[in-house]
């Protein structure tokens, strides 16, 4: 399987601790950290033609990721 780039834990590696708490003890964190996964899964697979989208389906589904990605970012900030 090859390396699938953006996950959470290698583009916050100073933050690998609190993501962990934040899964244990926030709910909201926990499903925003999931569906992060799942879409980040999703969109590797657009981009290495193994399930391949359109584009405006893939593009789509980068800002949803980016948008996920945002909304963890300001939580690990705050924890």
């Amino acid at each position: 399987m090859s390396h699938t780039p953006h996950e959470l834990l290698d583009d916050f590696p100073d933050k690998a601790d609190a993501i962990h708490a934040l899964k244990q003890s926030d709910a909201h964190f926990a499903k925003l950290a999931n569906a992060y996964h799942d879409l980040n899964r999703a969109v590797h697979r657009a981009e290495t033609s193994v399930e391949p989208v359109s584009d405006q389906a893939e593009q789509q589904m980068r800002r949803e990721r980016m948008a996920l990605k945002d909304e963890i970012a300001a939580m690990l900030a705050k924890a």
